[in-house]
């Protein structure tokens, strides 16, 4: 990578979105706040995802790009107020990723990556301070998808010493839960039902986690499987009109 093009690039962005915000520039973006943006950036995050799941180099560079656009707008947002600059937020994840990394840039000996795991957790619970160590589950963004929430959860809890070994990690936990759900679904009590379905879900997640799978990543490709056999069967009712595919979507 060319230093100088890589300065120049990101300093021809910065300026681009300084265009934008100053007056004489665009009314729409003049307008935006970080409670406006703040959407923008998770949809972006998300494109970059599927692009990356796609495996299309293309569309991940543009994407990328997209997202990074939007940091450099809440970053701009910022310096308006006086609170911190781009160059604050470079500087602190650099100060941030080297203090995190003592096995590279320390002394600190590891062997395998669940080592690395482990000592960053230490790290960053150090970080945190005596007052927050014990709520290093809390600390877990509300606003993450549920599923990716409870892989998190369950991580966290794990890095902690706390992982059950009969709730979410085998598959005989898991089929305590199905019990329990087969239960309240043989009362139709209703809110037993999602009590219950909420255990399982969050078990499988544990389940998941578990296999060194993301129950996030695991659902989101359930779901374009579910997608594609769906546009295969409105293929073949157009081909045969007389036909009806009886098969439950879930089923190959």
């Amino acid at each position: 990578m060319d230093p100088d093009r890589l300065s120049s690039a990101i300093v021809d962005l910065v300026d681009l979105v300084e265009r934008l915000r100053v007056p004489g520039g665009c009314p729409w973006d003049a307008e935006q706040t970080d409670d406006t943006i703040k959407i923008y950036l998770l949809e972006e995050a998300y494109e970059v995802l599927e692009a990356i799941e796609k495996s299309s180099s293309t569309d991940v560079c543009l994407e990328l790009g997209d997202l990074l656009f939007q940091i450099l707008f809440l970053a701009r947002l910022a310096e308006e107020r006086n609170e911190f600059d781009l160059v604050r937020v470079i500087e602190k994840i650099k100060e941030k990723m080297i203090r995190r990394h003592p096995h590279v840039f320390g002394e600190v000996k590891v062997d395998t990556a669940e080592d690395v795991a482990l000592n960053w957790a230490k790290i960053k619970k150090s970080e945190k301070g005596a007052l927050n160590a014990a709520s290093s589950l809390e600390n877990v963004p509300v606003n993450l998808p549920a599923l990716l929430r409870a892989h998190r959860l369950g991580e966290r809890a794990s890095r902690e010493g706390f992982d059950p070994p009969h709730k979410g990690q085998t598959w005989d936990g898991v089929q305590e839960r199905f019990e329990k759900l087969r239960s309240a679904l043989a009362e139709k009590n209703k809110d037993l039902i999602g009590e219950f379905m909420g255990d399982l879900l969050f078990d499988m997640a544990g389940l998941a986690r578990a296999w060194r799978l993301n129950a996030e990543d695991v659902l989101r490709l359930a779901n374009q499987r579910f997608l594609e056999r769906f546009e295969e069967m409105k293929k073949e009712q157009v081909s045969c009109p007389g036909k009806r595919d009886h098969q439950p979507f879930g089923e190959s």
